[in-house]
C-alpha cells in the first residue's frame, strides 16, 4: 500500500479534528478548519455556510451529539491544492456517507465543501445523521 500524498494525509487529519466534538464546540477552531467560502449540504438536504454552521454548532443550546467514528476514508488529490476524501460516520447509530473537500491556501489545508447521506435503518426511517 502506497502512502498517502501529504495533502491527502493533510485533509484526513483535519477531517479527523472536526469530528472530535472539542473542536466542533469551538468557534476559533472551528473558524482555523473551515474556508471562508465554505458550504455544506446536510442530511436533509439543508444547505450551510460557514458562519451558519459555526454559530450553530457553538450555540449553548447546540445539540451535542456525542462523538462522530469515522471509517473507510479513502482520498486522492485531484490538484496540488485540491483533495477530495470519501468516508463513512456514525455517532449513536445513525450512518451517513460523506463526502468533502479541502483546499490548500495561505493558512494550510481547510474544509472548503462537505456532504452527508444518511445510509442504513437511520435512512429508511428519515432520521437522518447528525452534522
Amino acid at each position: 500500500m502506497t502512502e498517502p500524498s501529504p495533502g491527502v494525509a493533510a485533509a484526513v487529519e483535519g477531517e479527523l479534528r472536526l469530528l472530535d466534538p472539542a473542536v466542533r464546540a469551538s468557534a476559533e477552531l472551528l473558524a482555523q478548519l473551515l474556508h471562508p467560502d465554505y458550504r455544506e449540504i446536510d442530511y436533509t438536504g439543508r444547505v450551510w455556510d460557514r458562519d451558519t454552521m459555526i454559530a450553530s454548532l457553538t450555540a449553548a443550546d447546540a445539540p451535542r451529539p456525542g462523538p462522530l467514528t469515522a471509517s473507510r476514508m479513502s482520498g486522492v488529490q485531484l490538484a496540488d491544492d485540491l483533495v477530495h476524501l470519501t468516508y463513512d460516520t456514525e455517532t449513536k447509530g445513525r450512518l451517513a456517507h460523506r463526502s468533502s473537500v479541502w483546499r490548500l491556501t495561505d493558512v494550510g489545508w481547510v474544509l472548503y465543501f462537505n456532504q452527508a447521506t444518511p445510509f442504513g435503518a437511520a435512512a429508511d426511517t428519515g432520521t437522518g445523521a447528525e452534522g
